[in-house]
């Protein structure tokens, strides 16, 4: 397998704009600590401002980020349409040497983020689904203590996440990107991953930190997953509910 050339690097946003530094600021740490690695590594990076009603986009342009503005309030779009325009522009190279890394724009991810899933591409993975932990000062004691009794630290559970996940371009065009979903657009890309015999590598490795916000952008994603936490009965070390599960992956 040919080492990665190319990383591209997309983060969808709605009003974000008391995270959206801190999240900007170590998404360029990671692609400098990947860069310093791979000389010649050619690294960009789009924030994709949907439908905010804050100043997102303009503390973004503001922090020297390329922004793309959209106003459809659907992630799944906005993945999709800044994954289209990172790949129409720039210098062409071949699919399965150009990688696409995901976060969210309420995300810190560790300076080693993309730096770990290149070592996996290069090793021949086409998808990397990555783990991610809330920030714990942000949740109730009983969220904090559910989380903790349904997630061992450093094991990989194999949990699908937008905010922390990877894919070979070429695997990426070959599923047809993601579809314009309200949630779940990171879960059915991966799945469509798998069915054309695509290698899927879950890593514990760079984990993610991500919000622990009570209020829900998308149904029945991760914030609704979090919310829940507050009603669980532990009565084993694995989520029960179907329904929790779901919005864990």
């Amino acid at each position: 397998m040919s080492e990665v050339g190319t990383a591209l690097v997309v983060i969808p946003a709605r009003d974000e704009a008391a995270r959206v530094e801190r999240c900007l600021g170590s998404v360029r740490a990671a692609i400098a600590f990947a860069s310093a690695r791979r000389p010649g590594l050619d690294a960009r990076l789009l924030l994709v401002a949907d439908l905010c009603r804050d100043d997102t986009a303009e503390l973004a342009r503001g922090l020297g980020a390329d922004v793309l503005e959209v106003a459809v309030g659907n992630v799944g779009f906005a993945r999709r349409v800044g994954v289209e325009r990172l790949l129409l522009t720039g210098d062409p190279t071949p699919r399965h040497t150009t990688w696409i890394a995901m976060t969210d724009a309420d995300s810190v991810v560790p300076f080693g983020w993309l730096d770990a899933q290149l070592d996996l591409a290069d090793a021949g993975a086409d998808v990397v689904v990555g783990t991610v932990r809330p920030e714990f000062d942000e949740l109730s004691p009983r969220q904090r203590s559910a989380w903790l009794a349904t997630h061992t630290p450093g094991v990989a559970n194999g949990h699908v996440h937008g905010a922390n996940l990877g894919v070979r371009a070429s695997t990426y065009l070959a599923t047809g990107g993601f579809d314009p979903l309200l949630v779940g657009e990171d879960v059915e890309l991966v799945e469509a991953a798998r069915r054309r015999g695509a290698r899927v590598v879950a890593t514990a490795d760079a984990e993610v930190l991500t919000s622990g916000r009570r209020d829900a952008r998308a149904p029945r994603g991760y914030s609704a997953y979090l919310a829940g936490l507050e009603n669980l009965t532990l009565v084993s070390p694995h989520l029960d509910d179907p329904d929790l599960e779901e919005a864990a992956g």
